[in-house]
């Protein structure tokens, strides 16, 4: 049998999205392309590009409703010329959007971008001249409703929480072992009670501790070259004063402990200090915050969600506490 040989002369190729009928007519909200992989790059706070893999959704709505399907591979298409080509920033989103809308000029008037990647950053220890890497997932998502742009960057910040109950309750046994030990004692004696501090006999209690997430989501002013991803996790870590460290010497363990015991926080605490840190930002004009403490002590989790309260935006009703990014 002779091999295939095929046809090189210009023929039509079938398109049964655009020329077939749908079975039931009707409008959809969104049509594209989920978990697109793509490496993107981003100019990081000194000057550096970073790169990094990531997960790309592309959208459009399709407002006809005789219309079959949309250009799917156009909506690929554009997101792969867009992000090889140029670090990923404000107005590139925005550009992509607009290529998503001009491609199906006839089918759509609204378009979404959402980005999600790891964002790597070297932090430095608490103590010790040792640093390491801290590995932060954040999603950046642009639509484009009608003309009007809108810009989200979300992100999640790992930290230790300490229970001020629990820390409570550890104090007063710890008052009680004292007076169970030296109430005989007088007068005390310095040397003796310094030695019983420094005991498990004395600190025969402690408080719980748990590791913890804040997950962050903010609309940011759609006027910024780049974007403001380490100066927002700074300003949500310096507001939660207790983030989880890289490399830790015991000089560095002993200040964390001491964070912790400074930073005494319930999940309320926790939202309210992230609150009031981006309610002070300029470059954000709406906010969602969850605190979650993956609590130690029972199974379930601690957790609290606040926003910016602007009408029309964020909310903090039944979806607010439900939402799950992704």
């Amino acid at each position: 049998m002779a091999p295939f040989q095929p046809d090189n002369t210009a023929r039509v190729m079938p398109d049964i999205a655009s020329e077939a009928r749908p079975v039931v007519a009707g409008q959809l909200d969104w049509v594209g392309m989920g978990e697109i992989e793509v490496p993107i790059s981003l100019a990081g706070t000194d000057g550096r590009v970073v790169t990094s893999g990531a997960r790309v959704n592309a959208f459009v709505n399709l407002k006809c409703p005789e219309v079959r399907g949309i250009h799917m591979s156009r909506l690929y298409l554009h997101v792969d010329k867009a992000l090889s080509s140029e670090p990923l920033s404000p107005c590139g989103v925005r550009r992509l959007l607009k290529d998503f809308l001009e491609s199906h000029a006839d089918l759509s008037d609204r378009a979404m971008v959402q980005v999600r990647f790891d964002y790597m950053v070297r932090r430095p220890a608490l103590m010790s001249d040792n640093s390491g890497w801290k590995s932060y997932p954040v999603t950046v998502t642009g639509v484009m409703d009608h003309g009007q742009f809108t810009l989200e960057l979300a992100f999640d910040v790992a930290y230790s929480s300490t229970c001020p109950c629990s820390a409570a309750l550890a104090r007063q046994l710890i008052q009680e072992r004292f007076q169970q030990d030296f109430a005989k004692t007088s007068p005390l004696d310095y040397d003796a009670v310094l030695a019983w501090l420094g005991s498990e006999q004395g600190i025969c209690a402690t408080p719980h501790s748990q590791r913890s997430s804040a997950e962050v989501r903010v609309r940011l002013v759609p006027s910024f070259r780049d974007f403001p991803i380490v100066d927002l996790i700074d300003r949500i870590e310096g507001a939660l004063k207790t983030p989880v460290q890289t490399a830790v010497k015991r000089e560095d363990e002993q200040a964390f402990a001491r964070l912790n015991g400074q930073n005494l926080m319930f999940c309320e605490d926790a939202a309210r200090r992230m609150q009031a840190a981006l309610d002070q930002d300029e470059r954000v004009t709406d906010f969602w915050v969850r605190a979650s403490h993956y609590e130690s002590l029972h199974p379930h989790n601690a957790v609290a969600v606040a926003t910016k309260g602007v009408p029309g935006g964020y909310s903090a009703g039944l979806e607010g506490v439900a939402h799950l990014r992704g």
